[in-house]
């Protein structure tokens, strides 16, 4: 008799989580090594930049277009594309002055630094002509193979065989069941598929070690003289990322709008966040865009950026730049009625999924932008000038826990009054030559 299947509640409490394809990134404490803070692959939060270009970028490239000032690094972000032999560096400056708060396109900028790297290109290159021999040699087999079995179907009593074909006294019962002789195809086929065994002992052997043989890169000179070191700047913190995870579900079901809705009437919050990874219902109401923000934030409260190349953002409030990113769909703009009691969409009229068609391309080489990553109400609390952080003690998590409520409930400091910056890139990450200085798309949802 087989055994009884153990349904237990108990076992249905445990669950793994479900990680996301987004990168979170979380201060990791001050930098102190004059090492770090002038390498440019060292991910941080505030300080002064570390460039990659042998000769540093303009200093206009910090300017606020709304007060002429100079702005203050809020991140700087180590992130080379996989399978490009170019270093690359993502800089990020924000204006703290209120004047400048609320304003668009100017308050907060993002550059893109790129540098070939001639050494990793190298070795690209033999990685590639590696991948391009055994593909080739795939092909080849898959030839062969196919004219194995083309050779097994020759009627041997046609007068009509090649004269290449087999005579009787090479053997005619090997010709009808399709064997061949020793230098038929078959040997044709091992071959290259033991060259491309030799390949990938030689590509294991290449990789092991290229992480260690990848060039640092370090800035080419000292801040001290440069026009840089003028600049403002807040505490430089390291950033460490790892990757996100969110609470699987108990059941697959999605609930419907009606049900969410109702819940909300109620006073109680779903407990079902399948939301993660859907499309926004095509509502109205302006709290359901922040509801679902602050409750995606809570599963890692301290995360200040959110790293998600090619992927979808994460709205903070049902505003022009949602609208924008999140367009109404074309059933529900054309003439659909809305209830009034609920004021909700009515059935029918789509969910709202994220589009980046209407933003504008890259200016240098016309190719559509594509989400980088976005920076996260956190960072406004843990950024710090070096006065302010003098004599405090490191936040405990339920401290910070509470500071980010005060974050994103905005209680107005004069600090950044942003809820989220969204960076668009060039989906080409184009270069005008073998080092590059691109100025990138901030979409800023203030709070207002």
């Amino acid at each position: 008799m087989a055994p009884e299947e153990d349904w237990s509640d108990s076992d249905e409490e445990v669950l793994s989580d479900t990680e996301t394809s987004v990168q979170l990134g979380v201060p990791d404490g001050p930098i102190v090594s004059s090492s770090d803070i002038l390498d440019a692959a060292v991910s941080r939060i505030g300080g002064h930049p570390a460039f990659l270009a042998p000769h540093e970028p303009d200093y206009t490239s910090s300017i606020c277009k709304h007060c002429s000032k100079p702005m203050e690094l809020l991140v700087q972000l180590w992130c080379p594309l996989e399978d490009s032999p170019y270093d690359r560096v993502l800089y990020v400056w924000g204006c703290a002055r209120g004047s400048c708060q609320g304003k668009d396109d100017g308050s907060v900028r993002a550059w893109r630094a790129l540098r070939f790297n001639e050494k990793y290109a190298a070795k690209l290159e033999k990685k590639r002509a590696r991948q391009k021999a055994k593909e080739d040699a795939k092909k080849a087999a898959q030839k062969a193979e196919e004219e194995r079995k083309s050779s097994a179907k020759v009627n041997p009593f046609s007068m009509k065989s090649s004269a290449g074909a087999p005579s009787f006294g090479m053997g005619l019962g090997n010709q009808i069941f399709g064997n061949v002789s020793a230098d038929g195809p078959e040997d044709e086929q091992d071959e290259p598929s033991s060259a491309a065994d030799d390949d990938s002992s030689s590509e294991d052997e290449d990789s092991s070690g290229s992480e260690d043989e990848l060039v640092t890169a370090m800035a080419s000179s000292t801040l001290d003289t440069s026009e840089w070191a003028t600049a403002p700047a807040y505490t430089s913190l390291y950033l460490s990322t790892f990757s996100e995870y969110l609470p699987k579900q108990k059941t697959p079901k999605v609930p419907s709008a009606d049900d969410v809705e109702a819940e909300h009437e109620n006073g109680k919050q779903p407990k079902d966040v399948s939301w993660a990874m859907e499309g926004y219902e095509n509502s109205l109401e302006t709290d359901h865009v922040f509801d679902r923000f602050s409750q995606r934030v809570e599963y890692q409260s301290d995360q200040c950026v959110r790293y998600d190349m090619g992927g979808t953002p994460l709205p903070f409030a049902h505003d022009a730049v949602f609208d924008r990113l999140f367009p109404v769909p074309r059933s529900a703009s054309s003439g659909v009625p809305v209830t009034k009691a609920a004021f909700m969409v009515t059935p029918g009229g789509g969910k709202r999924v994220f589009d980046s068609s209407s933003l504008p391309a890259c200016k240098h080489c016309g190719a559509k932008r594509v989400f980088e990553c976005q920076l996260m109400p956190n960072l406004i609390n843990v950024l710090k000038t070096p006065k302010s952080d003098e004599g405090k003690k490191n936040l405990t998590d339920d401290e910070r826990r509470k500071e980010v409520e005060k974050v994103l409930k905005r209680a107005g400091d004069g600090r950044m009054d942003w809820g989220t910056c969204m960076i668009f890139s060039c989906e080409k990450d184009c270069e005008a030559s073998k080092s590059c200085w691109a100025e990138e798309l901030v979409l800023v949802q203030w709070d207002s």
